[in-house]
């Protein structure tokens, strides 16, 4: 009887999806302005646009075309709603100074079919954040994320802000700090920091030593499937970090993003199986819909345990696949199996 009240209940629903959860910041920009004055806002909502952009293509230039030229001109039309904050940036010597911002939020389907327009890369939007662990070397001691470096670390956080890139610091106590094996840290091994409870799908080691005049970076990350490292250097740790954070954000977008030429709506049909109850069938349901990928979902049927779902997807099937296997909530069925994609509660 349940299976039955199911059918009756989900066969030849329809259902759109809504902007992705993951995605909802990506179509804010945050600009400095003088105040709160007209003309100081005009002035920052082009600025604005352009950041969301690069947030969404994943790139740091944008072509300069007609074409953007004139969204740049007409930002105000675009504009969803806009509201102001009061930042307080630190210095290299300590001091705070208070800085107010605009926070312009965009419609996402004209910001959308604006990246169209450009022909640019789509970044996908499921974006787990880089764990960061960065130790400094002053030729005494290794530390890590000294607290005197805290206007780096906030430049930092500003950057991958404004490239999209979320970002988050290991939370450690005192005890838990000296239980950490420094030394491997040093040495840039992220698998012992993901044996210890560090996210697999995203940390980041920077060593961090100054030698003579010049700062000296070494980078090793963990991004899902990619393996990067490299090293950077500046006379300001301030410049070397801003370097390596946007060289990191680079590297990652590259590797998630869907070409202008691949983009376009395609269906596919999935058998979901291993949902054993009403409050399986509404997760599943969420997840899908809440994938960047996906813009519509359809229920053509329902059997015990499984259902069959059509998807309409923006891209190739072989990214939505991709996205599947990043996540913990699909996983491909074993051998013999019925369905596609066993189903994790």
């Amino acid at each position: 009887m349940r299976i039955k009240f199911l059918l009756l209940i989900l066969i030849a629903l329809h259902f759109s999806v809504a902007e992705a959860a993951a995605g909802a910041d990506l179509y804010s920009g945050e600009v400095a302005v003088l105040s709160q004055a007209e003309e100081d806002r005009n002035q920052a909502v082009p600025d604005a646009l352009i950041q969301v952009l690069q947030k969404l293509s994943g790139r740091r230039d944008l072509p300069l075309t007609p074409v953007l030229d004139e969204a740049l001109v007409n930002a105000n039309r675009m504009l969803l709603s806009y509201r102001y904050t009061n930042f307080e940036r630190v210095g290299p010597d300590g001091a705070v100074e208070k800085e107010l911002r605009l926070i312009a939020s965009f419609m996402q389907p004209e910001v959308d079919r604006l990246v169209q327009q450009l022909a640019l890369p789509r970044w996908q939007q499921e974006r787990p954040a880089v764990q960061l662990w960065v130790v400094v070397d002053d030729g005494q001691n290794r530390q890590l994320k000294p607290v005197e470096f805290e206007y780096a670390w906030q430049s930092l956080e500003d950057i991958a802000s404004l490239r999209g890139l979320p970002v988050s610091w290991p939370e450690l106590d005192e005890e838990e700090v000296q239980l950490i094996d420094m030394r491997l840290v040093w040495g840039g091994f992220t698998d012992y920091l993901v044996e210890r409870g560090a996210p697999a799908d995203g940390v980041a080691i920077v060593a961090a030593r100054r030698e003579g005049p010049r700062w000296t970076l070494r980078w090793n990350i963990v991004s899902g499937k990619q393996k990067l490292s490299w090293n950077n250097s500046d006379r300001e740790f301030l410049f070397a970090m801003a370097q390596g954070t946007h060289w990191m954000a680079d590297r990652i977008a590259e590797a998630n993003t869907i070409a202008a030429a691949e983009q376009g709506s395609r269906m596919v049909e999935i058998i979901v199986g291993e949902l054993d109850s009403s409050d399986d069938y509404v997760d599943c349901l969420d997840y899908l819909q809440g994938l960047s990928l996906v813009t519509a979902v359809s229920v053509l049927g329902a059997e015990p345990g499984q259902i069959r779902f059509r998807l309409e997807i923006n891209a190739p099937a072989a990214y939505l696949a991709e996205t599947f296997d990043r996540g913990t909530v699909l996983l491909p069925a074993k051998a013999g199996s019925n369905y596609d994609y066993e189903f994790l509660p």
